[in-house]
């Protein structure tokens, strides 16, 4: 690193997501951008010259070797995840990691397994619990509010949203899977986060793929390729238990006949002495006083900075101190566990005990 007090960061893949990310850096002044890249080159030189970043490179492992860069935020498609991750690590590079964590769980433990003889940080790009909303409540849980959480309903049920139709996104090569590694992983993380410490153990679920093979349930997410592939499911369902005995159950759709208000993710916890709801940006918390129920509305702070600031300051200051990030690399591989015994558990028909082995 650096000896200024700028950490100096390269984005590999210049997309959408990258862009959010420039965005949220330029509003943290201990943060600096020093290079990018993108498979596409021109969106690299786009980027750079809207953004003002110095260095384009014309592949991943060149700004590996650029020793203007401390860290990399890698926002890529899925398959890529891991591979590049590793050769970051290796590097010397501390890594800022989207989600998923890899396409499958092997790949994702191959990532735990090189990170464990790294002295860098790795953190996945979970924004979701920095949300204000999120921060609220996990507060109150950890003041004893909710008590024993028992059981989670969580999920993201969109109608029509089917991203980049024929992309790397629809076809399971490239993605390992539709809505359930694609939005269902934000609401599984989330949901363990807020349940704390509890250990899954087994899965039983199943999928569905009723729109995307007849190309509807499109949304304007990325780019179609009508020539394409769609092999990946576009609904999905799971029970999952943990070792306390708690129950979460998780519903996520990029399309679907059913009205759920604005498609907005949704979180419903219970606990033993009071419960917690979230949907989107609103949510409340449950008990019970003299007898009746009562609730409590949850209130956005004045002048948030939003989530993805908080997260990429939690980045930087877990480089800066050595620490270990919330969102941390086996938080990654649990996500990974769960949502591969998702898809066996879909494909067998059977439930799916977790192997937890490293």
């Amino acid at each position: 690193m650096s000896s200024s007090a700028q950490l100096r960061f390269g984005l590999i893949g210049a997309g959408n997501i990258a862009n959010v990310h420039i965005q949220t850096l330029n509003q943290i002044p201990e943060a600096a951008i020093t290079a990018i890249t993108d498979t596409y080159l021109p969106m690299a030189e786009q980027r750079a010259q809207q953004y003002g970043i110095p260095a384009v490179h014309n592949s991943y492992e060149r700004l590996l070797e650029d020793p203007n860069v401390d860290a990399v935020i890698i926002a890529v498609p899925n398959q890529f995840h891991s591979p590049i991750a590793i050769a970051a690590l290796q590097a010397g590079k501390h890594v800022l990691l989207e989600k998923p964590m890899a396409i499958n769980a092997q790949a994702a433990k191959e990532i735990v397994q090189v990170h464990r003889q790294s002295n860098h940080t790795l953190m996945l790009a979970h924004q979701m619990r920095w949300e204000w909303l999120s921060l609220q409540v996990k507060q109150q849980i950890d003041k004893g509010a909710l008590g024993r959480i028992y059981n989670v309903k969580t999920g993201w049920l969109r109608r029509k949203g089917i991203p980049g139709w024929g992309s790397w996104f629809t076809q399971m090569a490239q993605s390992g899977g539709g809505p359930l590694i694609d939005i269902g992983v934000h609401m599984i993380d989330l949901s363990l986060h807020l349940i704390g410490d509890a250990k899954p153990v087994s899965v039983f679920g199943s999928t569905y793929a009723e729109f995307g093979p007849k190309k509807k349930g499109i949304g304007t997410w990325g780019f179609p390729n009508w020539n394409g592939i769609y092999d990946v499911e576009d609904l999905a369902t799971a029970l999952i238990k943990l070792d306390n005995g708690a129950t979460l159950s998780l519903d996520v759709s990029w399309a679907a006949h059913t009205e759920m208000l604005d498609s907005s993710p949704f979180l419903y916890l219970m606990g033993s002495e009071g419960g917690a709801s979230m949907r989107g940006a609103k949510g409340k918390l449950h008990t019970e006083l003299f007898d009746r129920t009562a609730d409590v509305e949850l209130v956005t702070p004045e002048g948030d900075e939003g989530p993805r600031v908080r997260m990429a300051r939690h980045f930087i200051e877990c480089v800066q101190e050595g620490k270990e990030p919330l969102t941390s690399a086996l938080s990654g591989y649990t996500n990974s566990l769960i949502l591969e015994a998702i898809y066996e558990s879909s494909r067998t028909g059977g439930e799916v005990k977790l192997d937890w082995s490293l």
